[in-house]
């Protein structure tokens, strides 16, 4: 028996419908029964997501048992009205020196993660989470978005080691995992993104808690979003892009913000594409950004570790007025200096 999950995306009339397929459709035949749930896609959120690998529907896939989730959340959903959200900015302290003195994260902001592979990315995501875990009592979603899955496996068992996920008492855990990896079809990875968000959402608005999530790759959600576009009919726009790219950008990005309950705060790691930073996907993305933390290649072959470069990171929360007189004139004049 195949089971595959679709979400409806056009009605075309006549009882037929154009839909998105979240698994594989491998065996799938004219004349199937199809069932309607006449409800969004849900996944479970709260407690019992911590220590936990998910899919895009919200199914675990870590070989661990079913979740005896008592909550479950639409993975669509407005962002927070502006009455809620929060005014004054805050800074997110991150303890890693060279980022909370060049180019501090706001909280509530989203930051550009930027680096090729092997410059310490996953190193810095699991100081990251252990911070916020033992600073602020927060939690971390992490949502791997159409990347390597020996990338995410890797990942899982570095967490494993370091106690970011705890196998003894999966409960003491600080981290649930999302994964819509690159062989999972376009529809998958462009809704594996909203999955990991919706986690994220109900830590910050029922638990009140400052939340991290990390989007690994933001550039594989543009992808595969075009793909499905490809897919639908829709008349390709610039760079053969989806013509709803900012719409879609931007439905995801502002739902991540600080409300007066809580926070979340995202670290998004941003692949170019050629290195060409005027590409619709990556230009579209910095628009959304407040911080880019750029890791170096160079600085990593010496052995610095983080591979922050501090000249080439920056961030919009860098003022006098924001951060104080002192450490303004603090990291100018590293910057110069350097």
């Amino acid at each position: 028996s195949i089971n595959v999950t679709c979400e409806v995306q056009q009605l075309l009339g006549n009882n037929k419908v154009r839909a998105v397929a979240m698994s594989a459709t491998d065996g799938l035949m004219r004349g199937m029964e199809v069932i309607d749930t006449g409800a969004p896609l849900s996944v479970p959120v709260g407690e019992v997501t911590l220590g936990r690998i998910f899919n895009v529907l919200g199914e675990p896939v870590d070989n661990m048992g079913p979740v005896e989730a008592t909550a479950k959340s639409p993975i669509h959903k407005p962002a927070p009205a502006f009455m809620d959200l929060e005014t004054t900015v805050s800074i997110f302290e991150t303890g890693i020196k060279v980022v909370d003195l060049l180019a501090p994260y706001r909280r509530g902001g989203k930051i550009g993660l930027f680096g090729g592979a092997g410059v310490g990315k996953t190193v810095l995501i699991m100081e990251l989470i252990n911070n916020i875990a033992k600073a602020h009592g927060g939690v971390s979603v992490f949502g791997g978005v159409g990347e390597r899955t020996r990338e995410g496996n890797d990942l899982y068992m570095e967490m494993k080691e370091s106690k970011v996920i705890n196998e003894e008492n999966i409960s003491e855990s600080k981290v649930a995992l999302v994964y819509g990896q690159m062989n999972e079809p376009p529809g998958a990875r462009m809704r594996v993104g909203l999955t990991a968000l919706t986690m994220a959402e109900y830590f910050r608005d029922v638990n009140k808690q400052d939340v991290l999530l990390f989007i690994d790759n933001i550039f594989r959600f543009v992808q595969a979003g075009s793909e499905v576009s490809a897919l639908l009919g829709r008349m390709p726009s610039a760079v053969g892009y989806q013509p709803t790219l900012a719409t879609e950008m931007g439905c995801l990005q502002e739902r991540i913000t600080s409300t007066k309950e809580g926070s979340i705060t995202s670290i998004q790691a941003v692949y170019v594409p050629a290195d060409d930073l005027t590409d619709p996907a990556p230009a579209t993305t910095f628009a959304h950004l407040d911080a880019t933390t750029v890791l170096s290649r160079g600085l990593a072959a010496k052995g610095i570790y983080p591979a922050v470069d501090p000249l080439d990171s920056t961030s919009t929360v860098l003022q006098p007025w924001i951060v104080g007189e002192e450490h303004y004139e603090v990291a100018q004049g590293v910057k110069q200096t350097l």
